[in-house]
């Protein structure tokens, strides 16, 4: 069960599914090697199904998952700290049995939470230069600080938005180097319903794939040739 992208399948790049199986088995149809952005989990009808149908690709050799901010905090629960528990958390919980729990703390544990691979880094919330320079951390629990704390968060600016989430900047954006490009989800960007992309300064660019689903949006993804 490898945390590896193979560099002779075409790879399905995937935004955040919020239990959305439906899409989600959309998704995962055909021959492309998934690479899913995070939060799995939460909001959606049918999480549970949503963890089964990734850790099957995954015990298959199909796809493999990256650490989304909902994955981690479920497996926060499941590890025994002490967090809030969100209403959309709380429903998940109810929904998983002992085993698939076992299973949701073992693999988000071990999920990456960046994964750079030639002219792409995939990530959920948000891109540091310093993933660039050093592998992700692998088995994560506790707070995410410092680089895991962009993965997972993005860049704040510490101000709050009128829904009363926190407000995050893409300056970040500004700084991907030319000829690389950060795919994401996290964020909610797109307003035609398609991933959202945009370009920084220096050459780089960013593209958004959260586009709602689990939360009254739909699943998006983008396909990409082998990195060979």
């Amino acid at each position: 069960m490898s945390l590896v992208i193979p560099p002779d399948r075409p790879i399905r790049v995937v935004g955040d599914v919020h239990g959305d199986l439906t899409g989600f088995r959309a998704a995962a149809s055909g021959e492309h090697f998934i690479v899913q952005l995070g939060d799995l989990v939460d909001h959606g009808p049918d999480s549970p199904g949503v963890l089964d149908l990734m850790f099957d690709l995954i015990d298959t050799g199909r796809g493999l998952f990256l650490l989304g901010n909902h994955d981690f905090k479920l497996a926060r629960v499941l590890s025994g700290d002490k967090v809030t528990i969100s209403p959309a958390l709380a429903l998940t919980l109810e929904r998983l049995d002992e085993d698939l729990g076992t299973r949701a703390l073992a693999e988000i544990s071990r999920a990456p939470a960046w994964l750079h691979c030639g002219d792409a880094l995939f990530v959920h919330g948000g891109f540091h230069t310093a993933m660039l320079e050093q592998p992700a951390p692998q088995t994560i629990l506790g707070r995410a600080e410092g680089v895991l704390g962009r993965a997972l968060y993005g860049e704040a600016t510490g101000r709050r938005q009128p829904d009363g989430f926190p407000e995050r900047s893409l300056a970040w954006v500004e700084r991907i180097p030319a000829g690389l490009t950060v795919y994401c989800g996290h964020d909610q960007r797109s307003t035609d319903g398609r991933p959202w992309r945009t370009a920084g300064r220096t050459g780089g660019s960013a593209v958004f794939l959260d586009t709602g689903a689990g939360k009254g949006g739909h699943l998006s993804w983008i396909d990409l040739p082998p990195r060979v």
